[in-house]
Order: structure tokens, then sequence, then C-alpha cells
């Protein structure tokens, strides 16, 4: 199935593009969890919009801790903005020998990821988080309404700026190699185009393992799941 535009009439009038990222990371976990070998599995992690309220939660916790009210932390010595990733869509694969560790990362773009510069920000700092622990990691951004490309300012937050990657959707795929000392960063960028079919990418796993993933079969058997086929005309 082609790649239709979620984000733009009359796809999105008629679908939740959240609603279908939720299903497509359900889908790209499942599909992973076949071809993986035994000992390793893969989970999706879906959080939108998430809002906490503290005075509520802290509350409720003074109640019920009786030492709570004992002591009490000083005033902060200083206070700053912290721009939260409230918005998160990816895929989680880890190895379970001797306890779950996360070994790669798919990540899938919500606008929310791209509309200000504090949460690209944000959103390129998890990124780079994981590559610097030697985490493969996949993006792919299929969101059409907003023209920032968030591999090109993960490229320019690791003092590598690509003026060429300026397309607004896209698929990448990153594999940390090296040590501490010598470390460099393969990448395979595709640039991805409405009407056409989504390209198979190496998800790169932690200890130089490979997977392909299989980004067409994924989001057509999620357009299938959620009777998008039927609502895209």
């Amino acid at each position: 199935m082609k790649l239709l535009d979620h984000f733009h009439p009359p796809l999105s009038q008629r679908r939740h593009w959240h609603a279908f990222h939720n299903a497509w990371a359900t889908y790209l976990a499942a599909g992973l969890n076949r071809i993986l070998p035994e000992g390793w599995f893969a989970e999706p992690n879906v959080q939108f919009g998430i809002e906490v309220d503290m005075s509520a939660w802290s509350s409720v916790e003074a109640r019920e801790t009786p030492f709570a009210a004992e002591w009490q932390p000083p005033i902060p010595t200083q206070t700053v903005t912290l721009p939260l990733l409230t918005d998160r869509a990816e895929i989680l694969v880890y190895q379970t020998e001797g306890g779950p560790v996360l070994a790669g990362a798919i990540d899938l773009v919500s606008p929310a990821n791209k509309d200000r510069g504090q949460t690209r920000g944000a959103f390129v700092s998890k990124c780079r988080t994981y590559l610097q622990e030697n985490i493969g990691v996949v993006v792919v951004d299929i969101d059409s309404s907003s023209p920032a490309n968030l591999h090109a300012e993960l490229l320019e937050s690791l003092g590598q700026p690509d003026v060429k990657s300026a397309d607004p959707i896209y698929a990448v795929a990153y594999r940390p190699v090296g040590d501490q000392t010598d470390g460099s960063l393969e990448i395979w960028y595709q640039k991805l185009d409405l009407e056409e079919d989504l390209p198979t990418v190496p998800l790169w796993l932690y200890g130089e393992k490979a997977l392909p993933l299989d980004l067409s079969g994924s989001y057509a058997e999620t357009c299938r799941a959620q009777r998008i086929e039927h609502a895209s005309g």
C-alpha cells in the first residue's frame, strides 16, 4: 500500500493520526517479534500529550505518608526551563540475557516532536542518548504537516550539519560503531514520498546484529486493520 497523507484532508478528517501511530507501533513490534531469536523481544511504548497534575499527586502522598511532614526540602537554588518529551511513539527491542537490556529503538515522529525548537531538541537529545549508548536507532517521519527535519538537527547537534537533509518526510537508520576513543555513526537515510511504497531499513541492535525493518508491510497491515484504505479516498 502506498504511503498516505495522514496529516491533511481528506484522510486527516476521517482518521486520527495518533490512533494510527499507536496501531503502527504495535504491528511493527509484532513483526519484529516474529523474526527476533529467543532471548530477544520488542514492545511498543506509545504516549501522547501526557500532563501530570503534580499538586494533586503531592497532596495524596502527603496524606498517605506518615513521615512526609517531618522534613521539607529547601527552596531550590535555581529554576530553568526544561522541555519535556510528552509525545512518544516508539518500539523498543530488548535482550533478556541478564535481565531486559535495551538493544534497539524505532521512533515514529509526531507533530508535537517537530512543532517547536524546544520539543525538537528534546527528541534529538533522546535519540542522541540512545546512539551514544551504542543502541541502534531508526526514525520514521511521515508527518507532512511540518517541514522540520529532525535528522538534520541531530547531525547538527553532533557537529555535522547536513544541509541536504531538508525533506519533510523520511526514514533513517543509525548504527553507532567503535568505542569511546574512536566512535562513528553509520547512516542509512531515505527520503519518503506520498503515494510511494515505504522502504525496508536496517535496524541495528546492540552487539552488531541487524534486522530488516519492513516499513511497507507493517504500514499496509496497519491500514487494513484500521480500515484506512476505505477512508483515504
